[in-house]
């Protein structure tokens, strides 16, 4: 009998991620690693990176170091270190981070069984080296298919995938049904699961390092989306998030700028699947045929998660974006004309390079009259290798921290009243997990259609028979009438009535 091999895998940062660190399961699992839940009772413990911003930066470097305390008194014997701040930094990295035992790069996810049975005997492996992964795709979108075959894309599995893998996988592993279906293992029983549309960015926001260490864009084939899709149905996941570094310019590689519209509609007719929301639209580049999509196709949900960054016409064009507060309003009100309940959330960054007080009062007045659902605030702070770091007319800290502080605070106070302007709407809620606060006893935790996981709101269900409800449990679509808000938050009483369209 070959000897216990366990390994944890620790996922920061964003969906994209655990996408990846399930492919990563899926690889480990078929190679005969027993997957554990904590890092403390794992052999190896694999910690998958955020590389975006300083904090994700800072909170990557502390899993790594919190994982390595565990050498001391646990059964860990070796911290290893992938994902976007390995693959970003590489050798600069394991340098300045002595404590993990390995730095591995995307290239590096195909033999990953391999690289950690070496470092588990003791060996070394080479740190990743980084390059510049918009170098190895060709430039002209369409020709790109082919060779992506040849680069690591995680998320995509490989070319080699089907000859590595067994033909009885374990239970619980996705197969391997073509060159570019990955292997995946669940590392959750959440009702939600992120299902990887594209890989990597072929915009040059100015702001932005993601495209010089995830590559240029590259779509998933449709056939491999919904047999994965399926899969994931199979395993008792009813929603199923579409994520990726630009999901409007998905099929551009393939040919159909418009595959996404054809795409959503047999995703959603997949059996066992209640709901399927798309993630990290670019306002730029929505279509009138995909808001149309969006907006009436049965269990896609009219949810709009749209990458603004900012509103003033001189802000974005530093940024290299398009776009102004007018235009902005537009889309909103054409979804909204559509859909009057969509969802809609946005991210936005103050303190850019240049940024004027009167470019500061115009995003004001954008998040004012828009209406999100929710909004993210970052201040800007120079990224290695970006564009903007070069740029001069940058703001004192103070400034940036003091507009921060103060959209932060308009921010929550529009989102708490957009949240109160939906009392009285009757939901249609995914429940996925029973109320831990001991105020709310009997409840239940769910999100209606226009709040994605982790980033946006949730809906607080009330019952009236102690919690227990007619079979109420997590993969339960119910309806419920929103009664109150807890700031972003909803308060529905559940109808117990099973929902539908």
């Amino acid at each position: 009998m070959p000897e216990r091999r366990t390994v944890a895998l620790v996922t920061l940062g964003c969906a994209r991620n655990e996408v990846d660190s399930e492919e990563l399961a899926g690889r480990l699992a078929a190679d005969g690693w027993e997957l554990v839940e904590n890092a403390e009772e794992a052999d190896v413990a694999v910690v998958n990176t955020c590389g975006f911003v300083e904090a994700a930066k800072k909170d990557s470097v502390d899993a790594l170091l919190e994982a390595n305390d565990l050498k001391d008194h646990g059964r860990t014997q070796a911290v290893v270190a992938v994902g976007c701040m390995a693959e970003r930094y590489g050798k600069e990295l394991a340098e300045a981070l002595p404590e993990a035992d390995g730095v591995l790069g995307f290239d590096d996810y195909a033999d990953i069984s391999n690289r950690l049975q070496t470092i588990l005997n003791g060996g070394s492996v080479e740190a990743h080296t980084p390059r510049d992964r918009r170098k190895l795709l060709p430039l002209s979108p369409v020709e790109r298919q082919e060779a992506a075959a040849t680069v690591a894309l995680p998320g995509h599995g490989s070319v080699d995938a089907p000859e590595n893998v067994p033909s009885d996988l374990p239970e619980g592993l996705a197969p391997a049904s073509g060159p570019r279906a990955p292997l995946r293992r669940r590392l959750d029983t959440s009702p939600v699961a992120s299902v990887k549309l594209a890989s990597g960015c072929d915009r040059r926001c100015s702001f932005c390092a993601i495209p010089s260490f995830r590559g240029s864009f590259v779509s998933r084939r449709p056939s491999d989306v919904l047999n994965e899709t399926r899969w994931l149905a199979e395993q008792g996941v009813k929603e199923v998030m579409l994520v990726s570094e630009n999901n409007t310019s998905y099929g551009k590689d393939l040919g159909d700028i418009r595959l996404l519209e054809s795409l959503l509609p047999e995703l959603a007719s997949v059996d066992g699947i209640e709901r399927v929301r798309v993630s990290y639209l670019q306002p730029a580049e929505m279509r009138p045929g995909l808001i149309d999509v969006l907006t009436s196709t049965e269990k896609v949900v009219p949810y709009f998660d749209l990458s603004f960054q900012h509103s003033a016409p001189d802000v974005l064009r530093a940024m290299r974006r398009f776009g102004d507060t007018d235009r902005f309003l537009e889309l909103l009100e054409t979804i909204r004309s559509k859909a009057p309940t969509a969802g809609a959330r946005s991210n936005f960054i103050v303190g850019f390079p240049g940024e004027t007080e009167a470019d500061f009062a115009e995003l004001e007045r954008f998040i004012t009259h828009a209406r999100l659902d929710a909004i993210g605030v970052f201040g800007y702070s120079d990224e290695d290798g970006t564009e903007a770091a070069t740029y001069e007319h940058k703001l004192d800290q103070d400034v940036v921290d003091e507009r921060l502080a103060h959209l932060s605070r308009l921010a929550e106070e529009l989102t708490a009243q957009r949240a109160e302007e939906r009392i009285g709407e009757t939901l249609e809620v995914l429940v996925e997990s029973e109320s831990d606060d001991e105020d709310e006893e009997g409840g239940w935790i769910g999100r209606a259609a226009h709040q994605a996981p982790e980033t946006d709101g949730q809906v607080l269900l009330l019952t009236t028979d102690g919690g227990a409800g007619p079979g109420l449990a997590p993969g339960r679509m119910v309806r419920a009438k929103v009664v109150g808000t807890e700031g972003v938050d909803l308060v529905a009483e559940c109808l117990f009535e099973e929902a539908g369209r």
